[in-house]
């Protein structure tokens, strides 16, 4: 796929489809349009209780927007079982063009200043794209899922796409809906408004998710 732009990857966004590469040594995407999409609900977010006794403890520093590329990265790095990634340099082209035009966010958690989990995703309206998620410590991508989720429902977001489900993304009450579903909710969603809260503490965040 050559000549795609920022401009094109967000209308490509609002009617449901998300490019993907085969390898991070890949130079090509390809449009991805699944049958079935991962969405979790915002009214309905699992939070587990030993996640949130974790998150009173305030073991990390939880920001939005101050490292995306050090985010990039980190979902980028191989994992068990996963010696590669999708994300290749088109990829981190041109999710960092969209991050400078403020249509992507990351929100890092840090444990004695140093980057150990984060996400990252799109913007669209009152719509959130779930990209992809990385951890190097313990319940540090957890972490800033629940803060990213505690974000939307304060900042009056309506959709949070997660693409697939996974076990992981399950837990916190991710469900799968069928194509033409899902593009009624994308639809409604991206033609609102909503902003992303920069700064939210822990306790505002556990009070967001519980309510």
């Amino acid at each position: 796929m050559t000549g795609l732009t920022p401009e094109i990857l967000l209308r490509a966004y609002a009617v449901g489809l998300f490019p993907m590469a085969e390898a991070a040594d890949d130079p090509d995407l390809f449009w991805v349009d699944p049958d079935f999409r991962g969405v979790l609900p915002l009214d309905g977010f699992h939070l587990p209780r030993r996640l949130a006794r974790r998150i009173r403890h305030n073991p990390f520093t939880v920001t939005v927007d101050t490292d995306f590329a050090g985010v990039l990265d980190g979902c980028a790095e191989p994992v068990p079982g996963r010696a590669s990634t999708w994300i290749n340099g088109q990829i981190r082209d041109l999710y960092g063009r969209l991050f400078a035009m403020g249509h992507a966010h990351s929100v890092e958690c840090r444990l004695d200043g140093q980057l150990v989990g984060g996400l990252y995703g799109v913007h669209l309206g009152a719509a959130f794209f779930g990209e992809s998620m990385f951890t190097r410590v313990t319940d540090a991508s957890k972490v800033a899922l629940v803060h990213l989720v505690a974000r939307l429902r304060k900042g009056g977001f309506r959709l949070l796409d997660t693409q697939f489900v996974t076990d992981h993304l399950a837990g916190f009450g991710t469900i799968e809906v069928p194509r033409a579903e899902y593009r009624r909710l994308l639809a409604r969603a991206v033609s609102a408004t909503a902003e992303l809260p920069r700064a939210i503490s822990d306790a505002e965040a556990l009070e967001w998710v519980a309510g």
